[in-house]
């Protein structure tokens, strides 16, 4: 039996539970209760939205089946990050109802005094705890670097990311910790339907605005030198959400990583990356990257097309820029955008483990991919078949690659790269 109650909005926001219906989602396929093994109270740090004009499922515990509530809104959860995501929240999108904003939406019910969702944490690092950040310490901070680095654009483009959008990726630079942002480019060989920093399709407003200048190679390497200098195992990252397509400027970021690495021989340089320009990712390796992220929503290519809409580049060079950087001794993830109803198909999953053979992956990022679930099924549509469940999903993954790693962030992995390039020679 379901003992979590629906939870619904009315028109002012205002969050309540239902004394009768319980709590739905929606797998992809149908409506359904969640199963006992998904639910989790809603994680510190997780917001709680409203869905303007969408009408919830509430499942009748006397007919044993879902019913729509017309009178109410829908509610949603969106998981603290290093939670994976289980299920969508069911409604029924009433006409005339406006797109939603960019976030990963999950069900929402309330069980025991607490508000639940179906989710799964994939990561124990506590890197992004919003419970960790507290501003007046990042002004701070801010602004002692400002008068240690006043010339620096890139410095000071980190600090409108942590100030204004409350970015924890700069936040945590300021704060001397964790991995360092690097955004450079400005442009972007992709049109993807759920961009982060250029308003996409569907009238949706990106978030956040993109950076509006490629940093030379020498605020980069002062920025990144810092964080690696006063933090243990650092990590310092090209291609963030505040940017397009780091390879674009691929120019910039291989002498940005040569004189990084003619400073110091630590840290974890890695390159978040659609993986466009493998010639441009073997230049990069030959500098002295460390480690790249691949972006794919799925291995299959009419999904990934359908997503991504790439330009002057295919799928096919995407896995190529795995191979490189593995061939080469540096470190491989894959950050899957896991969409509950297409990740979780079993012709998905199939091809998602021939992919992270491919490009010989050591590692899968599940995060979850940030729109609203109507534009995407619209965009990639819905696959045949029934969904296995990300949970299973991450099992036939580790079942057919047991050496494969799962997470959210990520990892540094300096000290694996020396011991691969040097066993290599």
């Amino acid at each position: 039996m379901n003992s979590a109650k629906m939870v619904y909005c009315d028109d002012r926001g205002e969050l309540y539970d239902h004394p009768f219906y319980e709590m739905t989602v929606f797998d992809g396929v149908g409506v359904r209760p969640p199963r006992p093994e998904e639910l989790v109270e809603l994680p510190p740090g997780s917001d709680v939205w409203m869905l303007p004009g969408r009408a919830p499922y509430g499942w009748n515990p006397e007919t044993g089946g879902p019913e729509v509530v017309r009178t109410v809104n829908g509610a949603s959860a969106f998981a603290s990050p290093a939670w994976l995501r289980l299920a969508l929240p069911a409604f029924v999108k009433e006409e005339g109802a406006p797109v939603l904003p960019l976030f990963a939406y999950a069900p929402l019910g309330f069980r025991r005094g607490r508000l639940v969702t179906t989710a799964l944490r994939v990561d124990r690092s506590n890197r992004q705890d919003p419970r960790q950040f507290q501003l007046p310490e990042i002004r701070r901070a801010a602004r002692a670097l400002r008068r240690s680095m006043p010339t620096n654009r890139l410095a000071e483009h980190l600090e409108h990311c942590a100030l204004v959008y409350g970015c924890r990726a700069a936040q945590n630079f300021f704060l001397a910790r964790e991995e360092c942002p690097l955004p450079t480019a400005p442009t972007c060989n992709c049109a993807c339907a759920g961009c982060l920093s250029l308003d996409p399709d569907q009238g949706v407003t990106a978030p956040h605005q993109r950076i509006v200048f490629v940093p030379t190679p020498e605020e980069i390497a002062e920025v990144a030198c810092l964080h690696i200098g006063r933090v243990p195992r650092a990590v310092v990252s090209f291609g963030q959400g505040c940017e397009g397509e780091p390879l674009t400027v691929a120019d910039t970021l291989v002498e940005a990583v040569r004189q990084i690495r003619r400073h110091t021989d630590a840290g974890t340089i890695n390159l978040n990356t659609n993986g466009s320009r493998p010639g441009a990712v073997a230049e990069l390796c030959e500098a002295g990257l460390d480690a790249i992220r691949l972006s794919l929503n799925s291995f299959r290519r009419p999904a990934y097309d359908a997503y991504f809409r790439p330009r002057g580049f295919e799928l096919a060079d995407v896995l190529e820029s795995g191979r490189i950087v593995r061939e080469s001794g540096g470190f491989v993830s894959v950050n899957l955008l896991v969409f509950p109803g297409v990740s979780d198909i079993p012709g998905d999953v199939d091809a998602t483990i021939a992919g992270l053979v491919a490009c010989q992956a050591d590692f899968v990022q599940m995060r979850n991919l940030n729109i609203d679930p109507d534009v995407y099924y619209g965009a990639v549509g819905k696959p045949d078949g029934q969904p296995i469940g990300l949970a299973a999903t991450m099992e036939r993954i580790r079942t057919a690659i047991p050496a494969m790693r799962f997470g959210y962030f990520n990892p540094p992995v300096r000290s694996l790269v020396r011991q691969r390039r040097r066993g290599s020679r």
